[in-house]
């Protein structure tokens, strides 16, 4: 059973000048958790904000536990609980008094739901008397998290968490979300990290408002078409212009350390003639196939669409 559903959602800005998203359709089944992968501006915030019920949809359905977002907003809204990408707590209120607000707006108390909010919240009530505005980075994120579960919502949208908050406190929130599906949560994720991608059970890669792909994290890797390769040299600036110009290589662009290569079909049989040509203009040239991330299969994904 499908608990987020949206069909043909289009949504524009200044007057039909910007198409933030344009004929987006997919499910999210009832207890899954699902990750809605793409760069700033690729319309993930915008959605987020349809099927929360704060934005209306130009053309096109979106369900939410059956209810509609545009006819049924006042229920869809006592049932879901969303965290907006920018921190939007009450800056000047207690992280007790922020957590109290929330739990009085939806006719609940902390008490009530306790429970499901217990293992985050003893993260941070060492601190319960400071003011939101004075937490750190990843203490915001805990309260922020507490404040969207208080009334025990059924589904639960996140709208790029982890941004801006460092590595551990990255770690631990994913953490937390294991543990919060164990509850019977549905949660919908968007985060810019493709690293990310592959803590979820399924994911959209999103970009320019258009869905490239859904599938499972490894579903997707599995669907890369081409061998990869990964290669490094002294001067990686100018391995890059070689590498492009060659008409050996199909696509190359800079990754970590490394320039991720697909070679053409004269490419692949004369690997070792690329090599050869390559030491002979760059020094401690490294070349060896390496297994596709589900980043290579979002660039991959852009550079077909």
């Amino acid at each position: 059973m499908a608990d987020v559903t949206l069909d043909r959602i289009t949504k524009t800005y200044n007057k039909g000048q910007t198409k933030a998203v344009e004929d987006i359709s997919f499910s999210v089944n009832e207890g899954e958790l699902f990750g809605l992968i793409g760069p700033d501006g690729a319309g993930k915030t915008t959605l987020f904000r349809i099927l929360t019920t704060l934005l209306l949809p130009d053309t096109g359905t979106a369900l939410v536990n059956g209810c509609d977002v545009v006819k049924d907003y006042k229920k869809i809204r006592s049932q879901v609980g969303y965290m907006p990408g920018k921190f939007s707590l009450y800056q000047d209120l207690t992280v007790e008094e922020n957590l109290q607000f929330f739990a009085t707006v939806f006719n609940s108390s902390i008490e009530e739901n306790y429970d499901l909010i217990k293992e985050i919240y003893v993260q941070i009530e060492p601190f319960k008397k400071r003011r939101a505005g004075n937490l750190s980075g990843g203490m915001k994120q805990k309260l922020a998290l507490c404040c969207a579960l208080i009334h025990r919502p059924t589904v639960l949208f996140l709208d790029e968490p982890t941004t801006g908050v460092d590595t551990v406190s990255r770690k631990e929130f994913w953490e937390m979300l294991k543990r919060l599906k164990v509850q019977g949560i549905t949660i919908l994720v968007s985060t810019p990290y493709m690293d990310e991608a592959t803590l979820c059970e399924r994911i959209a890669l999103i970009q320019a408002g258009a869905i490239l792909s859904i599938d499972t994290p490894q579903g997707i890797i599995e669907q890369f078409p081409e061998k990869l390769y990964a290669i490094k040299a002294g001067n990686m600036s100018q391995l890059l212009q070689d590498l492009r110009s060659s008409s050996l290589v199909a696509t190359c662009y800079a990754f970590g350390e490394y320039h991720h290569i697909t070679l053409t079909e004269e490419g692949e049989q004369t690997t070792e003639n690329l090599l050869a040509s390559l030491k002979e203009q760059h020094a401690e040239v490294q070349l060896s196939p390496t297994k596709p991330t589900i980043e290579d299969c979002f660039i991959k994904l852009m550079q077909a669409s």
